[in-house]
């Protein structure tokens, strides 16, 4: 009989460095009973989910939103700057006018661009004005996120819907990106909060 060459602790010390050495698993968030699950595949490509938050309006939670990058970043030069596919997804959590939704993305790309970079992009923000504006109103509970894909462009999907064409330009998705992270954001805890940075938020 052939001895065993490792003695049960050294078995044991061995058998914790590698359990040490895997991933954590990560999971699934939940956020204000919407759950977000920790990836996504967008155009065949795996994303992680970077940071969730809930967005706020006073003290009246309004919609949760979820970033998912091929790699995670803790700032927005470093989001911006991660290659692949990205997602925003949003599930709303009270009943909210569309075309009023539609305006406040709006507002919020032109609040975070100077203006002449905001002139070019005028058409695109108008269409994606309308699409929200077609719905008239989006119900608690209703999701659409908003893909990035490169040699595509951004997409649109809401209720499980495609949205029309691509926007095709690549400013076009970092200055919807730029409503939750840049200078002023839409919500300062959700910029944290989707950045990774921020205290889990209820």
């Amino acid at each position: 009989m052939v001895p065993n060459p490792l003695s049960p602790l050294r078995a044991l010390v061995l058998g914790g460095a590698l359990l040490a050495s895997l991933p954590a698993l990560a999971a699934p968030v939940e956020l204000a009973g919407v759950t977000l699950q920790d990836r996504a595949t967008v155009g065949g490509s795996p994303l992680v989910l970077n940071g969730a938050g809930v967005r706020y309006k006073a003290v009246f939670q309004v919609y949760t939103a979820g970033l998912y990058l091929t790699a995670k970043a803790t700032t927005t030069e470093g989001v911006l700057g991660t290659a692949g596919p990205k997602r925003i997804t949003i599930t709303m959590l009270r009943d909210i006018d569309a075309t009023e939704l539609g305006k406040l993305f709006s507002r919020g790309i032109e609040d975070n661009m100077d203006r002449a970079a905001f002139s070019k992009l005028i058409p695109g923000v108008l269409r994606m004005s309308q699409i929200f504006a077609a719905h008239k109103k989006l119900n608690k509970g209703d999701t659409f996120t908003v893909d990035w894909l490169p040699g595509t462009g951004t997409v649109l999907t809401v209720r499980g819907q495609v949205e029309g064409e691509p926007f095709k330009e690549p400013e076009f998705y970092d200055a919807l990106l730029r409503i939750w992270l840049g200078p002023k954001p839409a919500d300062w805890q959700l910029k944290d909060a989707l950045l990774g940075v921020g205290k889990k938020q209820p």
